[in-house]
């Protein structure tokens, strides 16, 4: 923090009020952390590693008796050590894997868009270095058919060798977080590849490797019990199918446009014997719909554990339709939803349509930045960064009358989160200008991402001409369902002339939230952390 920037008002009055002639000790400290920071199981011991923490900074306003000026304080306020989320996981990892959020890509070895990047391991070590825990690979015979490449089928997209991908995720699987990989393949292979498959599989990832008990798992492990584990989920492979429309060609050509091509896709349970057996052994999460329509999809097999994948279209009709049944379908079940096939540029779609029917694998692309992302980032920033966030109970478990979660239903507000913008710096530091002509003009934007009733965005007003500014203003959002809520925050550059110039942003779910005084580090588009721009801010639970 530069020495030149100067506490608020707001601060120089907490200073005072938890001080004793411009000394604040370590009771005094620890008095603060309590009642305003909310932290109510702290310690004079960790009052006194932030003591510590500013003289390993070598900071001039900390006495010999480890108490701190006012400067000193406001240096905590604004440090690392104030993060407004905890940096360890906090949530409970000993329930069923569909009982979680789970962090998830989509054609992760694409490197730009869906029809003519390259496909390379580049991208999936990235999404591993940024807590992705479900990594999704197309599987393709390679030219002379003896061999397996990952592509983009039917595109222009240039391939990258499975191999070659399955030892970069052995390599980085495990170095953010040590919960459970998953990876989903959507195989067009024959058994005599699947067979290479299975062994490249076996033979990578040794012991790392998950093999079920049964093909029929009533109710799935924990990620604490999976720990560093590989799990493959798939679905049968599509070479069958298209043998099977070829005969229906040759019998009745006149009627084959009417052959509903997913009906014929899914009939898992017949297919499936096709498939070479040591691949079949591999796979832990059966993926497929059930023979019939959207109903049939989402009907819950007591005795197994299934994966069911839609488009973001699809999931929009089904719940316009069938929203209970959704959720009903993942409290048990897994479901994955992608990008639809129009998104070429390889852009995302609003994840919280998703996530509020329980979707635990809302599959996005890594490299399609902009707001979606941010979300999908802002999500996975809880519980540590492991990559996994429980659900909420209430898409969990059912209601009094044997209900369960409506997302269209019109709900009591349950609290309010009271949100004041204290100041922000380091821009100068990390973006070194704007504008040739003058200083920036910055104004912060500050809303919630979550359902309908509790979404919406907010503006401070523009501080003409100032690096460091200071707003000093303060917002409220009445929340009805605070658990599925997201904070947004954006800075922008006011140009009078053109386009407002991006100056940072951040997201992070409202129930990981630390209430109090809080240094909000900010983000580039891409979701990486500035090294010096940060916001101070308060939240509080109202």
């Amino acid at each position: 923090m530069s020495e030149r920037t100067k506490p608020p008002a707001d601060i120089k009055d907490m200073f005072d009020r938890y001080s004793d002639h411009g000394r604040m000790t370590l009771d005094h400290l620890l008095r603060f952390l309590i009642e305003v920071q909310g932290e109510k199981a702290t310690t004079k011991d960790d009052a006194e590693a932030i003591v510590n923490a500013l003289i390993a900074l070598q900071h001039p306003g900390v006495s010999q008796s480890k108490a701190l000026d006012l400067q000193a304080f406001f240096c905590y306020l604004f440090g690392d050590v104030n993060p407004p989320l905890s940096p360890s996981g906090s949530h409970d990892m000993n329930a069923p894997l569909p009982h979680y959020f789970i962090y998830t890509g989509h054609n992760s070895y694409l490197i730009g868009n869906q029809l003519s990047s390259d496909s390379s391991d580049a991208p999936i070590i990235e999404a591993l270095q940024r807590g992705v825990r479900v990594i999704e690979l197309d599987l393709w015979p390679n030219s002379t058919e003896d061999d397996v490449d990952v592509l983009h089928g039917m595109t222009l997209t240039t391939p990258v060798k499975l191999i070659q991908c399955l030892r970069s995720i052995k390599e980085y699987a495990f170095v953010v977080s040590d919960y459970p990989v998953v990876i989903t393949l959507e195989d067009h292979l024959k058994p005599d590849l699947q067979a290479k498959v299975a062994q490249m599989l076996t033979q990578t990832f040794g012991d790392m490797l998950f093999f079920p008990e049964s093909e029929c798992i009533a109710e799935f492990a924990s990620p604490e019990a999976l720990k560093r584990r590989i799990l493959i989920s798939t679905k049968p492979p599509k070479e069958y199918l298209e043998k099977k429309i070829e005969a229906l060609e040759e019998s009745d050509p006149e009627n084959v446009e009417c052959i509903d091509r997913e009906d014929l896709e899914d009939e898992e349970d017949n297919l499936q014997h096709n498939a070479a057996p040591e691949y079949r052994r591999l796979i832990a999460i059966h993926a497929g719909k059930l023979k019939g329509g959207l109903k049939e999809w989402l009907r819950v097999d007591p005795d197994k554990v299934r994966r069911l994948s839609l488009s973001e279209r699809e999931l929009e009709k089904a719940s316009i339709t069938h929203g209970k049944d959704i959720i009903r379908f993942t409290q048990k079940n897994f479901l994955r939803v992608y990008p639809k096939g129009v998104r070429v540029d390889s852009s995302n779609y609003d994840p919280l349509t998703a996530w509020m029917h329980g979707a635990q694998m809302v599959a996005f692309n890594m490299q399609g930045y902009g707001k979606s992302l941010w979300l999908m980032q802002g999500m996975f920033r809880a519980n540590g960064g492991c990559g996994y966030v429980k659900k909420p109970d209430f898409l969990l478990k059912l209601g009094p009358n044997n209900d369960v979660f409506d997302p269209k239903a019109n709900l009591p507000v349950k609290t309010t989160l009271k949100v004041k913008a204290y100041m922000g710096e380091g821009w100068h530091s990390d973006f070194g200008k704007f504008d040739i002509y003058s200083r920036p003009d910055f104004y912060l934007r500050v809303g919630i991402a979550g359902v309908p009733e509790d979404s919406g965005m907010k503006e401070t007003k523009e501080m003409d001409d100032n690096w460091n500014p200071t707003w000093n203003e303060e917002f409220e959002f009445p929340l009805t369902v605070p658990e599925l809520a997201l904070i947004r925050i954006e800075i922008y550059d006011y140009d009078m002339s053109e386009r407002d110039d991006f100056g940072g942003q951040t997201c992070f779910p409202v129930s990981d939230l630390k209430t109090g005084i809080r240094a909000v580090p900010l983000h580039n588009k891409e979701g990486d952390k500035y090294k010096s721009v940060k916001l101070l801010m308060r939240f509080e639970f109202v």
